[in-house]
């Protein structure tokens, strides 16, 4: 029986690519680390081997990785989606290609043990992932950009702008936080009502996966149970890797510290957040001054670039607009 899901891929990657990007895979490391993104068609290094298409194979080569690029006086800004634990990047994004690459270039990454990104490496934190993308976008050749990053993309963005401020020059986060601490692990799961995050988040029945989308949106949405079904064999993949990912998550309190983050920064969260919700954002506003803005979306939840696709594109091409702006007036600020 066809999958369903599977089915609607050639659809989505049809429209994607109407939009101007290509699949391509990086080998981060010439030692099994690879990351796919979808990537403007025309940002492709053909001449490096760290970056190879679907159809072509790597090096073991390893070269020093370059600085960030300068932005060159005509080059478009460039803008990275980073998905959240639930979807790849691409179906995490669908809604937003679109409308933000006739004005940036838009990349999108698959995280580790998401799509077709793996590693050999046992590191299952946020910040491996953070220095493997990072690696991966200066292969590719991108220059101080905007980050925008979603619940656990969002926890990895935030590592990225810390480690790498060269290269994150903005950042946009919804539904996260800048880390998973005891207190907010256990206060998140005592509010939605379930013992542990990988029986929130990797669901393995319908019964499941239509909890997780209950707590995640707003509005009450219905499908049927085979799509449900579809979703969780295309979806839910490295199952092992991904709870060992949910693990490697939860810092202790005393271990956590809120970073200095130079960035212009905008938290642009779903109002009726039931994972983290709006007052968390208030005190992350709070901890990372006054660079940092708060805007919030109603009648939406924590999927809030789905529920409000439309609003969501809107504020986030106002923020993008602005600092983009700002940079091109004052380039050394």
């Amino acid at each position: 029986m066809v999958n369903l899901v599977e089915a609607q891929k050639p659809l989505l990657h049809f429209l994607v690519r109407r939009a101007g990007l290509r699949q391509h895979t990086v080998d981060v490391d010439g030692a099994g680390t690879v990351i796919t993104f979808w990537v403007p068609k025309d940002k492709v290094p053909k001449d490096k081997p760290t970056v190879r298409d679907e159809a072509t194979t790597t090096t073991d080569k390893k070269p020093p990785l370059p600085p960030a690029p300068a932005a060159k006086k005509n080059d478009r800004p460039a803008v990275v989606l980073v998905h959240g634990f639930a979807a790849e990047g691409i179906v995490t994004w669908q809604f937003q290609v679109g409308a933000l690459a006739k004005h940036y270039d838009v990349y999108v990454p698959d995280l580790l043990y998401f799509g077709g990104s793996t590693s050999p490496s046992t590191d299952r934190s946020p910040g491996f992932q953070a220095e493997c993308l990072a690696a991966a976008l200066r292969k590719l050749g991108v220059g101080p950009c905007a980050v925008v990053g979603f619940s656990y993309g969002g926890m990895v963005s935030f590592k990225m702008a810390e480690a790498h401020p060269d290269l994150v020059r903005w950042l946009v986060v919804s539904g996260s936080v800048l880390a998973m601490t005891d207190s907010i692990s256990e206060a998140s799961l005592e509010r939605i009502g379930v013992s542990s995050s990988a029986e929130l988040l990797l669901p393995d029945s319908v019964k499941g996966l239509k909890a997780l989308l209950s707590i995640a949106t707003h509005r009450k949405l219905w499908f049927p149970d085979r799509l449900h079904r579809d979703y969780l064999e295309v979806m839910f993949t490295n199952r092992k890797e991904r709870a060992e990912l949910l693990e490697g998550l939860v810092v202790s309190n005393k271990d956590a510290t809120v970073p200095v983050l130079p960035q212009k920064i905008l938290l642009l969260w779903g109002e009726n957040d039931n994972i983290f919700n709006i007052e968390l954002a208030k005190t992350m506003k709070e901890q990372l001054g006054e660079k940092t803005m708060l805007q919030s979306i109603s009648k939406a939840g924590h999927l809030v670039h789905l529920e409000r696709p439309c609003v969501y594109n809107q504020r986030l091409k106002e923020f993008l607009a602005s600092v983009t702006a700002t940079e091109n007036h004052n380039p050394k600020q």
